[in-house]
């Protein structure tokens, strides 16, 4: 119904590669020369609703069949400052393709198929070379978040030796990342380590001195084994603490959670329920994947069913313990006693012992 709509529109960018790769991927993302307000009233006459996402960029986001599309009027750059630009529109499929930042992505197609490649981004992504489109130093100062995007699209789509010219003006241009904020930082780092196998990317990454400019201190480790959860490879790469990045609170705090301290690996069963009771298993399971512990661990863990202790405070109010300090006092000491033994006794053996103590 869009293209419908709009029979002038390709199909560009992510779509388009992963559709010549074979890959399930990328938001569908139209391109049009025709201006934003000739594409909002022809979307509106075929009856799809049109919104005004990035008017000024050029770009509404249409909504058909339970879909969204974003489409941006094909554009040129009038000025650049490393992370913003100016643009104009243009009817120049050339054109628009030549501000994209790697060959990969500059593609655009017909719905009928017909690709158009005006930078050999097909031959890229056969052999398997990330190329910065044109100038790669021109590519990267346009806007340092290209460099991030380039080790995304590397751990993803590389096959060989990474292409000569994009690594010598991305090792010149390491200072322009200073210009990003830590919300994009993240954002490009956490889709970089989520990649099925991100090591040589990150190696490369350390080899140019990237790595060590958005995670001081951070070494290269090997990550592959890992599950591909970007937190668990980010606690891998950086030391304890939290990185010069922006996470959102829950990151951080899972973040500290998996830099703890991994069970003994001879720990019996004992031993792992009591720190089951006080430790999510996800994260002491993705501690023992940090400490390189063999898989029988978290089997063993995986199999102990997580306990609970079972007494609450309204199990002590029945018993004539009014709430306060002293009530407090006591879950906590009954907890004590019920970990010191296993976290095996139920509630009602727990509140036997407060009845034989005389508490209440």
């Amino acid at each position: 119904m869009v293209l419908a709509a709009l029979p002038a529109a390709r199909l560009v960018g992510g779509c388009v590669r992963d559709h010549l790769a074979d890959r399930d991927g990328a938001d569908i993302d139209l391109a049009t020369p025709d201006q934003p307000a000739a594409a909002i009233a022809a979307l509106e006459a075929a009856g799809v609703r049109a919104i005004p996402t990035g008017i000024a960029h050029g770009t509404v986001t249409a909504l058909a069949d339970g879909h969204s599309y974003e489409i941006t009027t094909l554009r040129r750059d009038v000025e650049t400052d490393g992370r913003h630009a100016v643009v104009a529109f243009t009817d120049d499929w050339r054109a628009d393709a030549a501000r994209r930042d790697f060959t990969i992505n500059a593609m655009s197609m017909t719905p009928d198929g017909t690709v158009f490649d005006y930078f050999g981004g097909r031959a890229d992504l056969e052999s398997g070379r990330v190329r910065f489109v044109g100038d790669a130093a021109t590519r990267i100062a346009e806007d340092y978040l290209r460099i991030l995007r380039f080790f995304r699209f590397t751990a993803r789509y590389a096959k060989g030796p990474p292409d000569a010219e994009a690594t010598a003006a991305i090792a010149a241009g390491v200072p322009g990342l200073a210009m990003l904020s830590g919300e994009r930082v993240w954002s490009e780092l956490k889709r970089i380590l989520a990649a099925p196998a991100p090591s040589a990317a990150v190696a490369l990454m350390h080899d140019l001195g990237v790595l060590q400019a958005i995670l001081p201190g951070a070494a290269p480790t090997p990550l592959d084994h890992l599950p591909a959860d970007p937190l668990l490879r980010l606690a891998a790469l950086h030391r304890p603490g939290v990185p010069a990045l922006k996470l959102s609170n829950e990151e951080v705090e899972r973040l500290f959670a998996l830099q703890g301290p991994p069970p003994p690996s001879d720990a019996d069963e004992v031993a792992l329920r009591r720190l089951l009771a006080d430790t999510p298993p996800e994260v002491l399971i993705g501690r023992t994947r940090l400490a390189g512990y063999p898989d029988a661990v978290r089997a063993r863990l995986a199999g102990i069913p997580v306990p609970v202790f079972p007494v609450q405070g309204r199990d002590l109010k029945d018993l004539g313990i009014a709430p306060g300090p002293m009530m407090g006092q006591i879950l906590r000491d009954l907890r004590a006693a019920w970990l010191d033994g296993g976290c095996v006794a139920d509630r009602a053996a727990l509140l036997a012992q407060l009845v034989e103590r005389g508490t209440p």
